[in-house]
Order: structure tokens, then sequence, then C-alpha cells
């Protein structure tokens, strides 16, 4: 069975809308009722077919996955609001000042965290750009270092749960939020290590780059430093953790697990006295906007894949990867490279909803692990935030970075952490296991847990012939 002749030129079409600068959750919906009814004329489907659509609407709206959206998304705008980037970023840069580098550890640590909190990597860079930027150079950094430092930590909210790609992505690929989160701890852990490892490396190698804090900028004693950064920190991670706990252990669904979010968000940001009426409307306008593009785009990619399906279109995409070399490796590599490229031009809720759907039937025949496979292409979508001259957290840092400091350096400081994210990406392919070990372990375990239900018959061969008495009585 072959594809219908309108599916190439339907995704051709969708190029040629997305090339024109046309917004993309209403170009797949335009693109999509266009063809429709194109197919409607060539007989390519029946009229009832197009009565699927009203229900997966209405499966986007019972979704629990993307319930959770909102949740994470407000939780993370309240922290924001609240000043806790700029407290964070002032206990840990006196804590770890003393030593080379040390501002740039505390940077890193301070981005993991609020990527965990805001889920959102614009956030995150602006908060780091405006508070640690300019006294990281007043300090004598790098501004190369400096600047490629915080955009790479900014765009840990991509990788480290619960960001909001994540969600997106256990939704696209139908898999179990909690799987996806569970096996990019590891993964992420590793990311934010190799960031540190690389700021050790220029403290060795060029430690004039990376110089202490002045003695004179840390006039506390150690003891109080630690509970200044407890006091900022604690809080947060705390929230994160009974978070991801409650997902982990099965003890509350990803909806639930950001409602906890959302509340223990309201009362850290009013045990700090930071919550104003002002500043709850601003994280509630920010949510809705998210939470509003986000659905447009789940509703016009739902509707575009319902029409390409209808062409058959899926067996036209998987006639283009029929003849790569490498088998399942050749695939990944191929999607890999084609995420990369996009990521120069699209943003990454744009692919997720776009490319995704495309591929996954391909995937899901070569046997490829879809936990994984979200996993891999998470870290590979980060990239898309750290490509010159497009990256957007290059450009969210560019508009909050002192004049001093030149566009170029901030594209030359990005370049090591690209390259770093890029490594990731090839260590996931050259061994899954950092990403399904764990999952392997469980379904060892879970297998070897048989359980028998004797028969009726059984129970009655068990218990030995019955009495004659018992037996007349029956």
């Amino acid at each position: 069975m072959d594809a219908h002749p309108l599916a190439p030129w339907m995704f051709a079409g969708l190029v040629a809308c997305l090339l024109s600068g046309f917004p993309v959750a209403f170009a797949l919906a335009a693109v999509a009722t266009v063809f429709g009814m194109l197919g409607l004329i060539a007989g390519a489907f029946h009229p009832e077919f197009l009565l699927a659509m009203p229900q997966r609407a209405i499966g986007i709206f019972f979704n629990d996955n993307l319930l959770a959206v909102p949740f994470f998304t407000f939780m993370g705008m309240v922290l924001e609001r609240t000043g806790l980037a700029e407290q964070m970023l002032d206990a840990l840069g006196r804590l770890f000042g003393r030593v080379r580098g040390g501002l740039a550890y505390a940077v890193i640590a301070v981005g993991a965290i609020l990527a965990a909190t805001t889920g959102t990597v614009s956030a995150s860079v602006i908060a780091m750009g405006l508070i640690s930027l300019p006294i990281m150079l007043r300090y004598g950094y790098d501004s190369r270092v400096a600047t490629g430092v915080i955009a790479a930590s900014g765009t840990l909210a991509q990788i480290i749960p619960p960001g909001l790609v994540l969600i997106v992505l256990a939704e696209q690929l139908e898999v179990p939020l909690g799987d996806i989160y569970r096996a990019v701890l590891l993964p992420a852990s590793m990311l934010v290590a190799a960031y540190m490892l690389y700021v050790l490396g220029i403290s060795l190698i060029a430690p004039k780059r990376v110089p202490p804090a002045p003695a004179a900028a840390i006039d506390e004693p150690l003891r109080a430093l630690l509970a200044r950064a407890a006091a900022s920190a604690l809080p947060p991670l705390l929230l994160i953790a009974a978070i991801l706990a409650s997902i982990y252990f099965g003890v509350a669904t990803p909806s639930e697990g950001g409602a906890i979010g959302a509340a223990g968000a309201l009362l850290i940001a009013t045990a700090k006295r930071r919550l104003s009426l002002r500043n709850l409307k601003q994280a509630m306008d920010t949510t809705g906007i998210i939470c509003s593009c986000i659905l447009f785009l789940v509703i016009g990619s739902s509707f575009f894949t319902l029409i390409f399906r209808g062409f058959d279109g899926h067996l036209w995409i998987e006639s283009l990867f029929a003849h790569l070399p490498g088998g399942t490796v050749g695939f990944l590599v191929v999607i890999n490279v084609l995420v990369f490229v996009l990521a120069f031009f699209l943003d990454f809720f744009e692919i997720a909803f776009i490319v995704l759907p495309l591929i996954v039937p391909i995937a899901e025949k070569m046997g490829i692990d879809m936990v994984w496979l979200a996993v891999l292409v998470a870290t590979n979508l980060q990239t898309s935030f750290m490509h010159p001259p497009f990256g957007i957290a290059l450009f969210n840092l560019r508009s909050v970075a002192p004049a001093q400091v030149r566009t170029r350096d901030i594209y030359w400081g990005a370049v090591p952490f690209l390259l770093i994210q890029l490594a990731m990406v090839a260590l996931l392919v050259a061994f899954p296991g950092l990403v399904t070990a764990e999952r392997a372990v469980e379904d060892a375990a879970t297998s070897d847990l048989e359980l028998k239900i004797p028969t009726l018959f059984e129970l009655e061969q068990a218990e030995g012939p019955p009495e004659p008495a018992k037996e007349a009585s029956r």
C-alpha cells in the first residue's frame, strides 16, 4: 500500500507556510483544513473520517500530562517573581566565591535549581543575566566564559524535571511522564557535572579567566555563608524533591504533583513576604499565555497529523528512511542531525509538534524505546537555545548584558557548551543504558514476581477428597 500523492504536497505546503513566517499553530491547522478538503474531493477518505477530530480535541483537554503544564508553569512563574534567583545567586556566590571559578559554579548550581522550579529557559537566562553577569565582569571574569556559563545553565530547564519540554514529549510519544522523569535524572546530572568540569578545566589552564572573588567582597564567616545558602536554596529544593518523589513512587499523578508544586510555591512566596497582587497577576498572565500557545499548537498538530495519516503520509515518511544505512543507529543519527539543523529555525515546541508525530511510527516499528527517544530528543532540543546566531538563550542574554559585552563574545562563549551538549547526545546514542538501565532492572524484578491464583479444582485437590456426607449435601 502506497501513500496518496497529496501526502508530500501537504508536507511541502506546511514548509512553505512556516518559511513565510505564518504562526506555526495556525499554519498547521490551515494546511490541514485545505488538504482535508482536497482529500474529500480526491476521494482519499470519506467525510466520516474527519469526525475523528472532535474526539481528538476532547482527548487533548482530558490529557493528564498536559494538565500538568499550567500547574508547573504557574509554580515556576511564582518562584521567579519572588526574587528566588537573586537570593540564591547572592548566597551561593558568596559561598563559592573564595575559589577560582566559584561564581561560575554558583551560576551552574542556581541554573539547575531554577531549571527545576521555573521550567522555562528565558526566565532562567534573563534572571541570571541581570543578577550575576555584572558581578562576574566586575570581578574580572572573561566575558565569553561568563556569558557561556549563564546561557548554558539556563538551558538546563529543558532537561531537568519537571521541564515543560519533557511534558510535551511525554504527550507526543505517548509514554508515562513519570518514566521520563526517572530516565532523565542521570543524563541531566551528567550534563551539570560536565559544565562544572569545563569550568574546572578553565580554572586550571587559564586561571585568570575565572578569578576568585576579592576577599573584601566576602566578609562573612563560613558558617554564616552556609546558613544563608541553605535558607535560600533549601525551600525550592524540598518542594521539587517532594514533587518528583510523589510522581516517582506513584503517590501522585503528574497533574497532582503540579498542583502540589503550585500550592507550595505560593506558600514559599508568602513565607518570604514576596507575594503581592502585582507578582501574582504577572505570574498568572504569563502562565495563561504559555499554556494558550501550547494548547493551540497541540490542536493544530493533532489536526495536521490526522489528515496526513488519512493520506497514508506515514508510509511516505517510512519510504524516505527505508534505505538508510546503519539500521536503528543510522535512523537515530539522521533524526538527531535533522532536529539539530531544524533548531536553527524552529522553536523546540514547533519541532516537538511537527517532527515527532512523523517519526514516531517509524521508531515504533524499529522497536526503539520511546522513553530513550524522548530523553535523546530533549537533550538535542537543548542545543536549539545555544545555536549562534539564532539561539533564543543568546538573544535573551544579549538583551540584558551590559554594553561592553560584545555579541560575538556571547556567541563564542556558547560554543564550548554547545559541544558538551552534542557530546551528551552522542553518549546517549552509544550507551542507551544511561536511560534504560533503571527501567530494565524494574522490569526484570517485576517479571520474576508471578502471581498464581489457584482454581476451585486445585483448592479441592489440596483439601483432599470430600467426605461422603458433605458430598451428598452438595
